[in-house]
């Protein structure tokens, strides 16, 4: 029997859309009804849900992921001369808000098993920074495809350089690490509601998670211009951070659905784990640690990635490549410095990853043809 050549979708949104139903018009509707559309209500609902869910004292929604990771630099003030030490393999928004502030980012390597950062590396880039008369101010960690990075070992690097953490969660929020939920790791979490995100809103939309109550209050501060008493008032330089309220009304929904949703993507990523492991480099799972799978991430070998892609894509399977360039070799950021001169792992394996269509309504019959199709191609 022939397979099909259907092309099944990356990311399945309407799948999701058909479970919610009419609630996500309805909490929409609302929101045009009573016309609120900028800190309507629902913000504050969404911000208290949030917060219980993930057990963080403080959850301050915002614009985007971007704007997440960018407040609370903001709000410790980093500038000219503070080094923060991120990874290489991860998307630009993490480096680009250090640029933003003055600061100075040092790329880090990663483990080629997980894709986290490897804390060897972030002791190499605290020397880097030292030798460049940089003063060692923050660490930023990154959940990469939905597994918390080490944080063990991460956290004993910062308590004892006296560097504050933040955790870059724009594809783990909903993870556990060692019975710790995301968004309680850290001096603060960052998360984006980008509509691919494990948990996405209609457009773009973010938060970040503290327990600190002074950084909570200088961060709503700075995500309305820096205001004051109100809105005329403004105490510091701030930004337009937001969350329009519509956005916030569909992610109370959504919410709604998000544990059932993490429990089946680890039923998928299970799956694939089994079904793989022979022909593939399979993810690694950490111990004691829950990923939600924003990606399912191949490493297969650099010469036969691409005509490993053309066969599915012929298949009518999608894949895709996160991160072709490591953010050191980017022209934006390539005149910045890196741990030790040399990022080893980062630079292999943008050339190995390849992600297999991964989301909560990825059906078994549907997952079998992909599995099919992958061994077919790697056999």
């Amino acid at each position: 029997m022939k397979m099909s050549s259907e092309k099944i979708p990356f990311i399945d949104l309407a799948a999701q859309r058909r479970r919610l139903g009419a609630a996500v018009e309805r909490a929409i509707l609302q929101v045009v009804d009573h016309g609120a559309y900028i800190m309507g209500p629902e913000v504050y609902w969404l911000e208290s849900a949030l917060s219980n869910f993930c057990g963080a004292k403080h959850a301050i929604s915002c614009a985007n992921g971007t704007d997440a990771l960018a407040l609370v630099l903001m709000a410790k003030g980093l500038k000219v001369g503070d080094a923060v030490i991120c990874p290489s393999f991860t998307f630009a928004a993490t480096a680009e808000i250090i640029a933003w502030v003055g600061a100075t980012p040092i790329f880090a390597d990663v483990f080629d098993d997980t894709f986290n950062l490897d804390p060897a590396s972030v002791e190499a880039a605290i020397t880097t920074a030292r030798e460049l008369g940089l003063k060692p101010t923050a660490l930023i960690s990154v959940d990469l495809f939905g597994q918390p990075a080490g944080y063990e070992a991460i956290e004993q690097i910062c308590a004892r350089e006296k560097m504050f953490l933040l955790s870059d969660s724009a594809q783990s929020f909903g993870a556990t690490y060692h019975g710790r939920k995301v968004g309680t790791i850290g001096l603060a979490t960052a998360t984006s509601f980008f509509p691919a995100k494990p948990l996405g809103c209609y457009g773009d939309g973010g938060a970040v998670f503290t327990d600190d109550d002074d950084l909570a209050e200088i961060m709503k501060s700075i995500r309305v211009h820096g205001q004051g008493e109100d809105k005329y008032e403004n105490v510091r330089i701030g930004m337009n951070g937001r969350l329009d309220t519509i956005q916030a009304a569909v992610l109370i929904e959504k919410l709604k659905l998000f544990p059932d949703e993490i429990l089946a993507r680890e039923r998928v990523a299970r799956r694939y784990d089994s079904a793989l492991a022979d022909v593939a480099i399979i993810p690694a799972r950490t111990a004691n640690t829950q990923s939600v799978w924003a990606q399912y991430t191949l490493r297969v070998d650099a010469g036969r990635r691409a005509s490993f892609r053309d066969q599915l894509a012929e298949a009518g399977i999608p894949t895709a490549i996160y991160y072709p360039k490591p953010l050191h070799q980017q022209t934006a950021y390539s005149h910045y410095p890196v741990a030790g001169n040399r990022l080893p792992v980062s630079e292999r394996i943008v050339g190995e990853v390849v992600s297999l269509p991964m989301h909560p309504y990825l059906e078994e019959a549907v997952q079998d043809r992909i599995i099919a199709s992958v061994r077919k191609a790697l056999s």
